[in-house]
């Protein structure tokens, strides 16, 4: 499964720091800067990181300096969109931010400081899993790795479909001019969500082994917390797919809901069990909708197995983006890598569905793992 890499190199970042800056943000200091004889480094940086990923990924990024001069003289597939300034500044980070993002990317990296980590927060905020790697001189936000080599070590291991943790991190940045002055003033701007490596079960107890009935009960209180969320706005439809997993999360919930039937709720209320396809089709006709499922089968299929009510036609009309998927981390990890596998019978929307994604382990406690068709 080909890996999509969203890539936005800020090729300004650090600029002013050889030449005693305090920063490079700013036309007047990227002037002076460059007047000074600093010279640009953020693709070097970066270009560790590149060399330590495998043949099997794509890169999609911005013309010249940010991103495709580089990925194509590294020999990547490179896919460019978008175009950029004489000299680049945080507008173009963003529009790159907001473009990649919607290019079905399985992750963004981006290259720079805390300017570019806000600039990336303004355009995207946690739609789409990212990763820093540093280049710029402040370096305050906790979106960034240690190191080049240690932001190649993380998506190797993304990459290889290892049990990986995403977190919300934050995005904080100080007052440049008061820092020149001696002030160092930090302002927290928002958070990205980031993956991050932990040991497997780092936090579990009993033996380094989950309790299931207590990750039933965390799965639980985090869909809670998103329904809440989702009715403030509207009454969204939840459809609900079969087997143990989501079995027990509803019955957390005080929901009758089946084992292996699908089922329709709405305000925290069975509206209808055990449904087929057009009952489906009916009920989200023309209103909000999500799907909440589990793994189902040995072989970790998420669509295609015991719920073929979840059509490709049900899937298509809730979308991509509506889908929540909850597996506990020992199931993930049972898969020694191999992705959750998706078997619609629509070969392009199977296609559009594979990718790095986000999985429900907990309350507020998600990891990153990959989700593809049969190959």
């Amino acid at each position: 499964m080909t890996f999509k890499l969203g890539l936005i190199i800020n090729p300004l970042a650090g600029l002013g720091g050889s030449v005693a800056l305090k920063g490079s943000d700013g036309a007047d200091i990227v002037n002076k800067a460059l007047y000074l004889g600093a010279i640009p480094k953020a693709a070097l940086r970066v270009k560790e990181t590149l060399s330590m990923l495998q043949s099997n990924i794509e890169i999609y990024t911005y013309p010249g300096e940010m991103g495709a001069d580089l990925a194509r003289s590294m020999g990547f597939t490179v896919h460019i969109f978008g175009a950029i300034s004489a000299i680049t500044c945080a507008a173009d980070t963003e529009q790159a931010a907001r473009d990649l993002s919607q290019q079905g990317i399985d992750i963004l990296l981006f290259v720079g400081g805390d300017g570019t980590a806000r600039d990336v927060f303004k355009a995207i905020g946690t739609s789409q899993a990212c990763l820093g790697v540093p280049a710029g001189v402040k370096m305050h936000s906790a979106v960034y790795t240690v190191s080049p080599r240690a932001a190649g070590e993380l998506l190797q291991k993304v990459i290889a479909g290892e049990v990986v943790n995403l977190l919300d991190a934050e995005v904080r940045d100080i007052d440049e001019e008061a820092f020149r002055n001696g002030h160092v003033r930090s302002k927290y701007y928002g958070e990205l969500r980031v993956p991050q490596h932990v040991q497997y079960l780092q936090q579990a107890k009993i033996g380094g082994k989950e309790v299931e009935a207590l990750v039933i009960q965390d799965m639980a209180a985090d869909i809670q917390q998103r329904w809440s969320e989702d009715e403030i706005e509207s009454d969204t439809i939840y459809i609900v797919g079969s087997g143990s997993t989501t079995l027990g999360v509803m019955n957390e919930l005080g929901i009758d809901s089946t084992l292996l039937g699908i089922d329709i709720v709405q305000n925290g209320i069975l509206l209808e069990s055990d449904v087929t396809e057009q009952q489906i089709l009916t009920r989200i006709a023309g209103k909000p909708a999500k799907i909440l499922v589990s793994l189902i089968g040995g072989q970790g299929h998420v669509f295609g197995r015991g719920n073929q009510q979840l059509s490709a036609e049900v899937i298509n009309g809730v979308g991509k983006s509506n889908i929540w998927i909850i597996a506990s981390k020992s199931k993930l990890e049972s898969l020694q890598g191999r992705p959750l596998l998706v078997d619609t019978g629509d070969s392009d929307l199977d296609e559009s569905l594979s990718g790095h994604t986000e999985i429900i382990c907990g309350f507020e406690d998600y990891v990153f793992y990959p989700l593809g068709r049969w190959e």
